[in-house]
């Protein structure tokens, strides 16, 4: 936890301005409007993951290893903006913890290297270039929707609150003489390729930052009087424009700023249908209070007060993303860039390789209507490639659709989206490559490379295989649903097709040439980023058959051998000279610093064994969240929010393992009780009266069941689980 020691007359001071209780500061340090928002910390993932064992290797001098990625600033659900502060650009979110410089407030973020748009920074008088300022941790805090640092070198208080489109500032300059804010529009975490700004009136400026293909327009309001705008190399990378505030007033300095992806006439719009007149603290009260909404809906007893704000922080960090991309108007840019306007909102596309899993199955039981315009846009997407789009690896754009479709979600037009996840499925040179072959042979056949390497580029034929398999039966979930029959059997024969890169005299998923051999040498500890495996090993892809682990636990030759083979999995050491850049954080081979295996620790199950997973799932709680000298460490990057839904998912004693299915494995919450309210106001309660560990029996409204899973109907209808434990 993070402890403000300093300070305490400006803390006491913004309490008593605010009007807010100041049990809200003890978590993130900032203000909080309400219990909820009160225990997010922010900062958790900020800080570097250091210890080796957790680590699996000594990481090069070079090596900062993948740990959080996120950002600590002011944010509402799946907004645009996203206003943080900068201490390193072409970092993963902008801010290392163990930095001791802030160069700027970007307004743009989601963690993955890129965005980070339209730096701004109050400067102070006879500074100079490059501009940054050194803060200490005593002086910063954050809450949702709020963040607040100290600004050493330039003596000025800096506070952030955010709407849907727009951020406000507040600067409180100790000299009011020569005051400036910088537009450092040179600067983002992508390659800047143009940008401008002009004056417009007295106390505003307007202008685009451009990155790549990405054009983001901005209008912001200072209020204060300009003097002149100081601009050195305009449109360049590098370059920046200083907004020099007229001399005479010792108000603190608001800035409010808007975006749009449309026109500078679109950010003024959504700035003033946004903030308009509202003070900095009437805006974060109201998005203090969106985000006490949206966090009260899952209400714990019975944890530890370290569990309530870890619960809690990742339960915020699981709703940032995707992001809004519409204006108030309602316009956009689609992805041939022309303006439209349609009957939803349009959003980003998700990090689907990674939050499929579980963030976006998190999004639509708790934002149905959010849910359907990401759909929406994706199919908006599709039509102008002539394929549902994917991110990054798989096509799991079809589990999203289709487990939102089968949980109820169905106001977007499905039958368009199906046709276009067909062509995803059947036609070559969209969204699946290899599809051809994969649909001749059964499995993607891998290149013949002598000696690969961890940075070898090749097919990662493997992971494709188990993953297109995958989306078959996801994709045959909606195609039973359209009443086709037959693409449903056909797509439910090519979900078997997992099998196909099992390799039994070795049992581990293994890759495969054209002419059907298997790869050899073979070593299923090595990781490859795309030589067979994604990002990944034999040993962590050869567990992942979500829709069918009885047929998997078969190929394994039944239950001991099964079993055997996932103790062996979560015990042999992992070889320390191995090394990859975004794989570490094991326990044995399991790896939970990257996705590939994050449904493994549920394989127990399919032998009865549900106290083994669980004490997976605990270890993993225990030990890969709030780590580090500082408790703000977390094994691998979050992903968009990935990371922090699993840890969602395991703490209430839920998972859905195989999310295309309206289902939930259930396991141990780490609580012993939690009450769940829908959006349409059905309760859902999941209790642990005995408080144990081990999972002996489920109850679904005082009835046990038989096996381990509950429907997705408890959501609809309301109920009671009782997780009966010895």
């Amino acid at each position: 936890m993070i402890k403000f020691n300093k300070n305490i007359v400006l803390a006491a001071l913004s309490m008593s301005i605010f009007g807010f209780n100041a049990a809200a500061q003890k978590s993130g340090g900032g203000l909080s409007k309400g219990k909820y928002t009160a225990l997010v910390n922010p900062f958790i993932g900020t800080a570097p993951l250091l210890d080796t064992k957790i680590i699996g290797y000594t990481p090069p001098a070079n090596m900062r290893v993948w740990a959080g990625l996120v950002f600590p600033g002011s944010s509402v659900p799946n907004a645009m903006v996203q206003l943080s502060p900068m201490t390193k650009y072409r970092s993963g979110a902008g801010y290392e913890y163990e930095d001791t410089e802030i160069l700027g407030f970007t307004h743009t973020n989601k963690g993955h290297w890129n965005l980070c748009h339209i730096p701004l920074l109050p400067v102070s008088d006879g500074a100079s270039f490059p501009y940054k300022s050194s803060f200490s941790h005593d002086q910063e805090k954050a809450s949702p929707a709020y963040y607040e640092v100290y600004l050493k070198d330039y003596d000025v208080q800096v506070k952030l609150t955010s709407t849907l489109r727009c951020g406000v500032h507040e600067y409180t300059f100790k000299n009011n003489k020569g005051r400036k804010v910088l537009f450092d529009l040179g600067k983002a975490n992508n390659r800047v390729d143009d940008w401008q700004i002009k004056m417009e009136g007295a106390n505003a400026v307007s202008g685009f930052q451009r990155t790549g293909g990405e054009k983001i327009y901005f209008y912001a309001t200072l209020s204060s009087p300009i003097e002149k705008l100081d601009t050195k190399d305009i449109a360049k990378s590098g370059g920046y424009t200083l907004v020099n505030i007229k001399d005479g007033d010792t108000k603190p300095v608001t800035v409010k700023i808007a975006l749009s992806f449309v026109s500078t006439e679109n950010a003024a719009e959504n700035l003033k249908a946004e903030v308009g007149d509202k003070t900095l603290a009437k805006v974060f009260d109201e998005g203090s209070t969106k985000w006490e909404n949206m966090l009260s809906k899952i209400q714990v007893k019975g944890g530890t007060e370290q569990q309530n704000v870890m619960f809690y922080s990742m339960l915020y960090r699981s709703f940032l993303w995707p992001a809004l991309r519409s204006d108030v108007n309602g316009q956009f840019i689609d992805e041939a860039g022309k303006v439209r306007k349609e009957n939803y909102h349009y959003y980003t596309l998700p990090s689907l390789w990674d939050d499929y899993r579980n963030k976006l199955v998190l999004l639509s039981i708790f934002s149905p209507d959010v849910t359907a315009d990401v759909i929406s846009s994706i199919i908006n997407e599709g039509e102008i490639k002539g394929f549902i789009p994917t991110f990054f690896h798989g096509d799991h754009a079809a589990s999203f659709i289709a487990g939102s479709y089968m949980r109820g979600i169905r106001n977007y037009d499905v039958k368009k989206a199906y046709q276009l996840l067909l062509n995803n499925a059947y036609k070559e040179g969209g969204t699946r490559p290899h599809i051809a072959e994969y649909i001749a042979k059964g499995y993607v056949p891998e290149q013949d490379i002598k000696d690969p390497k961890v940075e070898t580029i090749a097919n990662a034929a493997v992971t494709k295989t188990l993953e297109y398999a995958y989306d078959d039966h996801a994709l045959s979930l909606l195609a039973k649903e359209l009443n086709d029959t037959e693409h449903y059997n056909d797509l439910v024969k090519r979900s078997k097709n997992y099998a196909n890169v099992f390799d039994k005299s070795t049992t581990f998923m293994r890759g495969r040439l054209a002419d059907g051999s298997w790869i050899t040498p073979f070593n299923p500890e090595f990781p490859y980023y795309e030589y067979m495996y994604r990002e990944a090993n034999a040993w962590q892809l050869s567990f992942f058959v979500p829709h069918d682990m009885p047929g998997l636990v078969q190929l394994y030759g039944g239950a001991k051998p099964f079993e055997a083979k996932l103790d062996e999995f979560f015990t042999k050491p992992w070889n320390p000279s191995y090394i990859a850049w975004n794989i570490s954080g094991f326990i044995g081979q399991y790896c939970h610093g990257n996705q590939p295996d994050h449904e493994a620790p549920f394989s127990y199950y399919f032998v009865n064994k549900p106290e083994k997973s669980q004490k997976r799932i605990d270890e993993i709680l225990d030990t890969m969240y709030g780590i580090g000298p500082e408790k703000l460490a977390m094994s691998g990057m979050d992903d968009a929010g990935e990371m922090s839904s699993w840890y969602v998912f395991g703490a209430l004693g839920l998972y859905p393992l195989s999310p295309a299915d309206p289902e939930y494995i259930v396991t141990v919450p780490i609580f012993k009780e939690v009450a769940w309210t829908t959006p349409a106001g059905k309760k859902v309660t999941i209790k642990n009266p005995n408080g144990k560990r081990d999972l002996e029996a489920i109850k679904v409204n005082n009835t046990k069941i038989d096996g381990y899973f509950i429907s997705h109907d408890l959501f609809k209808n309301g109920g009671e689980i009782q997780v009966i434990t010895k």
